[in-house]
This record gives C-alpha cells, sequence and structure tokens, in this order.
C-alpha cells in the first residue's frame, strides 16, 4: 500500500521514518509512528502483569504488532494477518486521527459511517462536554 505522501510530511517528525502498525480496537489497522508508538508501549509494559486483565490486555495488545519503514516509493507492505484481521481484501480508507493513522477496509468503514448514534449532539456533549480540554487528571497516566 502506498502512503500519501502529505500524510507522510504530516507525520514526518513523529515517523523519521518508521512505523509500527497493529490491530485497532475496531476491526482496523493502526499505524503508528515509531516514536509514539514507543510511549505507548512503554504505558503499556507499566501494566501489571499479575493481573488476569492486565496480561489478556498485553498479549491482545502486542499480537501482530509489526515494525515497518516505507520503500523508497512510499509504500508499505502489510502482512496478510492483520489484512485479515481488518477485512481488507482491496479497497482502503487511511483516517488520520491525532498522531496515528488508522487503515479500513473500505466496506467496514463505510458501515461504521452508516451507524450513526441516535443523537450525535447528546454525544458531543458526553464526550466534549463538562472539562473537556481541561487538564488530565492524574489518572490519566
Amino acid at each position: 500500500m502506498r502512503l500519501p505522501s502529505p500524510l507522510l510530511r504530516q507525520l514526518e517528525e513523529e515517523a523519521a521514518p518508521n512505523f509500527v502498525v497493529n490491530r485497532g480496537v475496531e476491526r482496523c489497522l493502526v499505524l503508528y509512528p515509531k516514536k509514539v508508538w514507543d510511549g505507548i508501549s512503554a504505558k503499556v509494559n507499566k501494566l501489571n502483569p499479575y493481573v488476569k486483565k492486565n496480561r489478556d490486555f498485553i498479549r491482545y495488545f502486542y499480537r501482530g504488532a509489526t515494525e515497518l519503514s516505507p520503500d523508497a516509493s512510499d509504500r508499505i507492505l502489510l502482512n496478510k494477518r492483520l489484512l485479515e484481521y481488518a477485512g481488507i481484501q482491496k479497497d482502503v480508507i487511511l483516517f488520520a486521527i491525532n498522531d496515528r493513522i488508522e487503515i479500513w477496509s473500505k466496506d467496514h468503514y463505510d458501515h461504521l459511517m452508516d451507524d450513526e448514534p441516535d443523537s450525535f449532539s447528546d454525544l458531543a456533549e458526553d464526550v466534549m462536554g463538562s472539562g473537556a480540554g481541561d487538564e488530565p487528571s492524574p489518572n490519566d497516566d
């Protein structure tokens, strides 16, 4: 898959030019600049492995994680197992979100966009309402 040049320029400082691709929370893949992945991985590695829920999360989170670098034509090679997980066969949608890129099967993405909340206004209030943009709480680390 070829990564669009404008997208790479956007991530250039963070990526420099290594990435890690992994399973997303929904049925998509997430392409992390290596620097971002290292920060997330450091947080995951702080989880107490003697708690079953943590062990399950750690195993699932790292399953499929693959380091990669674009070739001279800005192409990346996604492994078959990850493509199967995301249901990617042909057309993909790249969705830049914060400091990472979600890679979706066009069909899964279209379905996700068709599944709108009953009230986007209520969702926006719940997510962005009181306290949105405030300093992170001590528990956010």
